[in-house]
């Protein structure tokens, strides 16, 4: 086995936050006094990966967030939620829900585009976005008034559990329903 498996699994358990490759080889070139390169960092992680396959363990270790981070494995979600007696992240409401979609999919984006899509006032979502941190201000327009343009976060990333937006569901991904009420099928 990869001596410095064991090194990155302390290093990724530990952290509050996923660990990038380069946090991780410059930590273990320092700590283990040679030189660690990127290519030993990965394939030190795919081991890890491999060995984590196995049913003995519930965690797994995943790329998020642009990192690395130890998450439970999808199978112990729901004795995990019984234990807790509540979800592990705080519900959104649905206009936040709303509002954060239209900003990941459309940033940067400025709060007069948001309520025209929206059709309503976002401010209070807004808020609540930003004190979450899952959005962020991401500059001002070159339009008129300079108004603020708003981008997701990090933490956004870490929050849905993906590395980068391109990850985000897109439009195909939804099949449409079949036979719907109201339709005539082709049969």
């Amino acid at each position: 086995m990869n001596p410095l498996v064991s090194h990155i699994q302390a290093l990724v358990f530990c952290a509050q936050s996923p660990v990038t490759i380069e946090e991780m080889q410059k930590c273990l070139s320092e700590a283990l006094q040679v030189e660690v390169t990127v290519s030993d960092v990965l394939e030190a992680i795919e081991e890890i990966h491999q060995l984590f396959m196995s049913e003995a363990f519930a965690l797994q270790i995943y790329a998020i967030g642009g990192g690395y981070q130890f998450l439970t494995k999808p199978d112990f979600q729901e004795t995990l939620a019984l234990f807790l007696k509540q979800k592990s992240k705080r519900k959104l409401s649905t206009s936040a829900m709303e509002t954060l979609a239209i900003i990941a999919y459309k940033q940067p984006v400025t709060r007069s585009q948001l309520e025209q899509i929206r059709g309503v006032s976002c401010d209070y979502a807004l808020h609540k976005l930003l004190e979450k941190e899952l959005v962020e201000v991401k500059g001002k327009a070159e339009t008129i008034g300079r108004p603020v343009l708003y981008c997701t976060t990090q933490k956004f990333m870490e929050y849905f559990g993906i590395n980068h937006l391109r990850d985000l569901p897109q439009l195909k991904d939804f099949a449409a329903e079949e036979n719907m009420i109201g339709e005539v099928s082709d049969n």
